[in-house]
């Protein structure tokens, strides 16, 4: 039987109309009638009873119908299965992380990951800490990673790796040289963005009280050497994360002021759908990137 009569079926039934049920299936209704008919044809007997208000099953269609359903659901899980692997055969795995996560820490994990999965392919995708565990939740990616005071809702989430963001000063700077400060001591000083939270207006959510009044951000800028040779040149300081900020500290000539507020300290989380559903590939990366904390949050 084709797949497509049994589709205009399932949806001609489920929509009581052959007008809407080809409406859904994207085709004219004269293509969808004689796809019902053609089927008709090859199983012996009527499936459908048309009246003036629409279509209703027969008892033929009835059964058949619900066999059509399980047919159905089973091609879309082989072709769900398709796409988890490239052209060649070979494993695919879609990661979405933010860039504090890629730049500091996945090279040394996918590195580890793939001498587990050597012929493994992982898809990585950039993206915004608060966007990540939705993407995961909707099956856009496998696994995420993100950064949050606290784990996700609607998925399951395990520590990851903790970070702390540091200010970023040019060597001759008041601030340098000195020991850790709060944000507050700096405010009367130029900024340039990017910060914690990815825009301006949620890194103040979530700095909260710890400020007597906004920052003065001159340049918004979301590339980290291009906001150190920024800050090089006098333009501001910054609040990068520490680890990528020693990456520039002595290429550029800059200096690093630890903060004390409690903010700078960043929990990563690494999270997933359904741990039971899993692919073996992609269990393997997840052990790998649980490696450092390997407690579960819900």
């Amino acid at each position: 039987m084709d797949i497509a009569a049994l589709q205009m079926l399932v949806a001609a039934i489920e929509e009581r109309s052959l007008a809407r049920a080809a409406e859904r299936e994207n085709l004219v209704a004269s293509a969808a009638s004689k796809r019902i008919v053609e089927l008709e044809r090859q199983v012996g007997t009527t499936l459908l009873a048309r009246h003036n208000r629409g279509v209703e099953p027969t008892a033929a269609g009835a059964a058949l119908y619900h066999k059509a359903r399980a047919i159905l659901q089973s091609v879309r899980s082989l072709e769900d299965l398709c796409v988890d692997y490239a052209p060649d055969g070979i494993p695919k795995l879609r990661l979405a992380a933010n860039r504090s996560a890629i730049v500091q820490f996945l090279p040394a994990d996918l590195r580890d990951y793939g001498r587990i999965e050597p012929r493994a392919r992982v898809d990585l995708v950039e993206a915004y800490s608060g966007d990540i565990p939705r993407l995961v939740s909707d099956q856009e990616v496998d696994i995420g990673i993100y950064h949050a005071s606290g784990a996700a809702p609607g998925v399951t989430s395990h520590p990851y790796r903790t970070d702390r963001v540091v200010l970023v000063t040019p060597i001759d700077h008041p601030l340098a040289g000195r020991g850790p400060v709060f944000l507050e001591e700096a405010r009367s000083y130029d900024f340039l963005g990017y910060f914690p939270r990815h825009s301006f207006e949620a890194f103040l959510e979530l700095v909260g009280a710890s400020l007597s009044g906004p920052l003065n951000v001159k340049v918004q800028v979301a590339n980290y050497e291009a906001r150190c040779r920024m800050i090089r040149e006098g333009l501001g300081i910054g609040v990068l994360p520490e680890l990528i900020a020693d990456t520039y500290l002595g290429l550029l000539g800059l200096a690093k002021v630890a903060l004390r507020d409690a903010w700078a300290e960043r929990q990563f989380f690494v999270c997933v759908r359904d741990p039971a559903h899993l692919r073996p590939s992609a269990q393997a990366l997840l052990q790998c990137l649980r490696h450092q904390a390997p407690g579960q949050v819900r």
